[in-house]
């Protein structure tokens, strides 16, 4: 067990930097004096308990979206190498398609567009590159 002096981070080292990144990632809650959604600044979480079922779908629509656009270009990657076969192609295709018809229905029927889905991350810029959401 260390002592108060040796070396190694002590508890408010911790919370020093626990508040540092909640501030850099803007996890903190908006003050009342602090941007509202929809003045051009990065987008903060409604919660609303009416609302809720649909704000749960627009993250897992999010995540899953983000997850199908990496399996995109990872595919055309391989299939860029070689590494794939002619079957394989038609397979990785055929599911990829099929996932993107999914997610239109899926926004449809909570009433989003693939725009809605893409997050702002502030600095970082959109979660999803513009052109495809």
């Amino acid at each position: 067990m260390k002592d108060a002096e040796g070396p190694g981070p002590r508890g408010a080292d911790l919370q020093d930097v626990a508040q540092a990144a909640a501030r850099a990632f803007d996890l903190v809650p908006a003050g009342p004096d602090e941007h509202r959604p929809g003045s051009g600044i990065a987008q903060r979480l409604e919660t609303d308990p009416d609302t809720v079922e649909r704000d749960l779908i627009k993250l897992v629509l999010t995540i899953v979206e983000l997850l199908r656009q990496l399996m995109e270009r990872t595919a055309l990657h391989r299939v860029d190498q070689g590494d794939l076969r002619e079957d394989q192609e038609e397979r990785i295709g055929m599911t990829l398609m099929i996932l993107q018809d999914r997610m239109t229905e899926l926004c449809e029927r909570y009433d989003l567009t693939m725009e809605d889905l893409n997050l702002d991350l502030g600095p970082l810029g959109s979660l999803l590159p513009r052109d495809a959401a």
